[in-house]
């Protein structure tokens, strides 16, 4: 069987690993419907370069000179120093950028900048990607300092307290501008009374220029419009093939959003996409995620192509169906609860086609649209990704990770027998309901947290769904097999948000990625506060620390306690309450405990992180030019599906 016989796992490097993911159940589409994946496919593509540009203003000259040098050298490809930029070059491609996905920190080169030279000096200049009237010379002593030297540009994104964090960060949202002028502008645009608030600054980079400060809009005709322009071309394909007239507007909102800039527009379009709820086909295309940007505010561009996944579906219908019942049930504050819950569908997807800041890392779980207002009104739509996490489970299968970092055969043969259902329903209640439960207060600003907003939000959405999971509910609903089922994913929690997510830290460095913050805030919240009661407990046995449950009932009170607390101060726009739990619980590294880690998992020889390689798709056409049907095909390696990328949709 195909389900046997497929191979998930492509290569490792560096911290990394590649997989593969299966599209499973594409060939019993229609054609139509292939065809509607097909071009919606390729739009997702086309938008590859603008993520690169966001995520640092020389991510794409970097890139391609490294792609020049590894397509043409003919010197020693077998030298050590040659490797060394082998690997850098991989990871660039999988961080869309010179600076870690996830950690944000510079990659440090495994070779020198007297070797790149040597290198590029073997190379014919017109194979290089020199700009418009600059030498090779002009290029090294711009872009080498980039590359080597530690102090330049050391953070895509930095959260540091106390810093400007505009000025400290290499995401190429702002320029010439610090972070009070930042939040002074758009704060000058936002009016208290109006009821349907656009998300400011959302798709567009902030300069000042001459003394002036004015945005420079990602439309047609402004910023990445060469980009653009394809993706509507794209776009404009798919409408022709649309399952419905409700697709084909949402296709057509989009393209006029994308022509425009306007944001209006945009809300408009996301009303019409998460009402969409008839068509099997469904993408993401767009600025979407504002983790990116330090303040919080713009949006990297990213898209995904997904199809339903029927018979998991029935899962996440289950939960949309009673979302009122959790949330009149929520252990939150009453004022801030959602009077009439609107608007909630959710599904399970697979996925065909990621792209922009979901490729090659990606989430498996989406809740849109994030505009507050439109949530409240007309609620959100959610899906998780099938057939991403059985990749992520399949490569895991005998790993040796739980031998190494559970507690004991109990905590094991509990995370063995229901791990894979909690995990998944966690996801589905993270999604499906705790990003949009609960409600603000009238008149609060929905970016009042500023940085730590991201934060404070998955805390939330984590939160929501740690506290339902052991509810008598979710065995009435037939959502779990039993009371016991809890514990698994309660477990693994713990040890990720104490422990385990340390690998993904470097030594010395504190911890500054939304998600992993959330997750080690809800666990160090919940040590510290049950410890009277010796709920969680840290335990050395035999020189190791391991993580130990001995009250899972008093820890569901330990996360209602914070659920109440973080909805508290998101609903009131609460900065300093935000500001202080974050600080205290989801930043700092215990650097011991840390090391313990680090040595622990190296022995393992694994990769903290994992990324996914695309199908191809191929249209196969008849005489007349017409598509006949379209093949997918899990052949491509990775450096030839990144090299293929930038050769055939390299826009900027």
């Amino acid at each position: 069987m195909e389900q046997d016989t497929f191979d998930y796992t492509v290569e490792q490097f560096a911290d990394l690993q590649i997989l593969r993911y299966r599209v499973k159940g594409f060939e019993n589409l229609s054609l139509r419907q292939k065809k509607l994946v097909y071009y919606l496919s390729e739009a997702a593509l086309e938008g590859r370069d603008i993520l690169f540009d966001q995520n640092g203003k020389y991510n794409l000259q970097i890139r391609r000179l490294l792609e020049s040098v590894w397509v043409n050298y003919r010197g020693d490809r077998s030298a050590e120093e040659f490797k060394s930029l082998e690997i850098y070059l991989k990871r660039v491609w999988f961080s869309n950028g010179i600076h870690h996905h996830y950690a944000c920190d510079k990659f440090v080169p495994g070779f020198t900048a007297g070797y790149l030279r040597r290198v590029l000096d073997s190379i014919e200049p017109q194979l290089l990607p020199l700009q418009e009237g600059e030498s090779v010379e002009a290029m090294c002593s711009k872009l080498f300092p980039v590359i080597f030297d530690p102090d330049v540009m050391p953070k895509r994104v930095n959260q540091a307290d106390g810093d400007d964090l505009v000025l400290t960060s290499a995401a190429n949202y702002y320029e010439g501008v610090t972070q009070q002028e930042a939040e002074e502008f758009y704060a000058a645009q936002k009016r208290a009374d109006d009821p349907e608030p656009v998300m400011y600054g959302m798709n567009s980079r902030l300069v000042k220029k001459d003394g002036k400060i004015r945005e420079e809009v990602w439309k047609v005709g402004g910023m990445y419009s060469a980009a653009i322009e394809k993706i509507i071309g794209w776009l404009e394909k798919a409408r022709t093939v649309a399952e419905n007239d409700r697709q084909q507007n949402v296709i057509s909102l989009l393209i006029d959003f994308y022509r425009t800039g306007d944001l209006k527009t945009f809300d408009a379009y996301s009303i019409a996409w998460l009402k969409d709820t008839a068509s099997d086909v469904d993408f993401v295309n767009g600025f979407i995620e504002s983790y990116g940007d330090p303040l919080g505010m713009k949006a990297s561009w990213e898209s995904i192509v997904n199809f339903k996944d029927s018979e998991a579906t029935h899962r996440t219908e289950i939960i949309s169906e009673n979302a009122q019942w959790f949330e009149d049930h929520s252990p939150v504050d009453p004022r801030f609860k959602k009077e009439k819950v609107k608007g909630v569908s959710a599904k399970v997807i697979t996925a065909a086609m990621l792209a922009g800041d979901l490729y090659p890392s990606t989430a498996i779980g989406i809740n849109l649209p994030n505009s507050n207002w439109i949530r409240s009104v007309h609620g959100s739509k959610s899906v998780t990704i099938g057939n991403l996490t059985e990749a992520y489970n399949k490569a895991a299968r005998g790993n040796g990770f739980r031998e190494e970092f559970v507690y004991s055969d109990v905590e094991r043969a509990l995370l063995e027998k229901y791990a894979d259902i909690t995990d998944d329903l966690h996801t589905d209640l993270h999604e499906c309901l705790g990003h949009g439960s609960g409600k603000l207060l009238p008149g609060v600003d929905p970016d009042a947290l500023k940085a730590y907003g991201a934060t404070v939000e998955e805390a939330r959405a984590d939160l929501f769904g740690l506290y339902y999971l052991p509810d008598d509910r979710m065995v009435e609903l037939g959502l779990t097999p039993d009371g016991e089922a809890y514990k698994a994913e309660y477990y693994s929690y713990m040890m990720n948000g104490l422990m385990t997510q340390l690998v993904r830290i470097e030594p010395g460095c504190t911890v500054e990625e939304a998600h992993m913050r959330n997750r080690q805030l809800i666990a160090r919240w919940a040590l510290e506060h049950g410890r009277a009661r010796n709920v969680v407990e840290m335990v050395v046995c035999e020189g190791k620390t391991y993580v130990r449950v001995n009250d899972y009932v008093g820890l569901r009170g330990l996360f209602g306690n914070l659920l109440a607390e973080i909805q508290r101060i998101k609903s009131e726009g609460d900065y300093e309450a935000a500001r202080e739990l974050v600080e205290k619980y989801a930043v700092q590294v215990d650097p011991e405990l840390h090391r313990e880690v680090l040595e622990r998992y190296r022995r393992l020889n694994l990769a903290p992180y994992k990324g996914f390689l695309n199908p191809v798709y191929t249209a196969e056409k008849n005489a007349c030019g017409e598509i006949t049907d379209v093949t997918l095909s899990y052949k491509e390696g990775y450096a030839e599906q990144m090299l293929r990328y930038s050769r055939d949709y390299s826009n900027l």
